[in-house]
């Protein structure tokens, strides 16, 4: 019969928190990054960028903004929808981006627009296509709008057709961000980006994704609302919890039991992990962001 753990809330605090490498101060880049799966690229920079932010508070005043540029550039990370992930992580995400438009029969009703409104644009891929393999990098704006249905939205995105077909791309697998000029992205062909990595099967992927993630966090619910991203359910990894106080089911990392914690001082990011699932953070914090 398998173990449920009955954690306090400051046990989950301190999981939560030895988790996110925020205990102790870490010493290498990379390390800190494979560990924590990724880096939300946000260049807001009310202090700093998110990048940044959550590499000093995990490695302090040693930490250079051009080491982590650098990375980027040589594409030890590489940018996916947004997030900087090792490089080597990329072959967990490339089942998925050649399922992108599988027509399984289970597909939600806006994945059905998506790969509909792809389909009816298959000229204007092609277009960017063959740009990109032929002058890339380049970007969105010298890309060219040669889309027969425009993007349609309530929202910004609202015929804004280069940057969702780029979107949508770079989901399959076809177009990968190459760097930044400025401020701008720069996408070329994912086969000039991505390494030429095992692709490691879909279901296997969201498995080891899974792993990793609980290992991140600590802690997390096996079920959670869906959001744009990174997820912050976990499946059936890890162990079960429960935690007093606060309602639900928990998988836990159980490596992260019982280890002896010393508190240290960070400055955070709104959009660190340790505090970007703000329901999460509310139960185990009773703090409101």
């Amino acid at each position: 019969m398998t173990t449920v753990h009955e954690l306090s809330r400051a046990d989950a605090r301190r999981i939560a928190v030895q988790a996110q490498l925020l205990d102790t101060q870490q010493d290498d880049l990379l390390d800190v990054v494979r560990h924590l799966t990724l880096l939300q690229d946000d260049l807001t920079a009310t202090v700093a960028p998110n990048a940044d932010l959550v590499c000093w508070s995990r490695i302090g005043s040693s930490y250079s903004r051009q080491e982590l540029r650098d990375a980027a550039d040589e594409q030890r990370l590489v940018d996916l929808e947004g997030y900087l992930r090792p490089a080597e992580d990329l072959a967990l995400y490339r089942a998925e981006m050649a399922a992108w438009d599988d027509d399984t029969g289970d597909r939600l009703d806006w994945q059905v627009e998506r790969r509909d409104w792809l389909a009816v644009n298959n000229g204007c891929r092609h277009d960017i296509l063959e740009l990109l393999r032929a002058d890339g990098p380049l970007p969105a704006s010298e890309l060219p709008d040669t889309c027969v249905k425009p993007w349609a939205s309530s929202g910004w995105n609202n015929n804004k057709n280069v940057i969702m077909m780029l979107n949508f791309l770079v989901r399959r697998g076809e177009v990968a961000v190459a760097g930044r000029e400025g401020r701008k992205r720069l996408y070329d062909l994912a086969s000039r980006i991505y390494p030429d990595d095992p692709v490691v099967p879909l279901g296997e992927a969201l498995r080891i994704r899974n792993e990793r993630r609980l290992r991140a966090l600590g802690l997390a619910r096996a079920r959670a609302t869906v959001c744009p991203g990174e997820p912050n359910d976990v499946g059936e990894v890890g162990e079960p919890a429960v935690i007093e106080g606060v309602p639900g089911k928990w998988r836990v990392e159980p490596s992260l039991l019982d280890r002896p914690f010393s508190g240290r001082a960070a400055l955070l990011s709104p959009l660190d992990r340790l505090v970007f699932d703000r329901k999460r953070m509310a139960e185990l914090f009773e703090f409101d962001y």
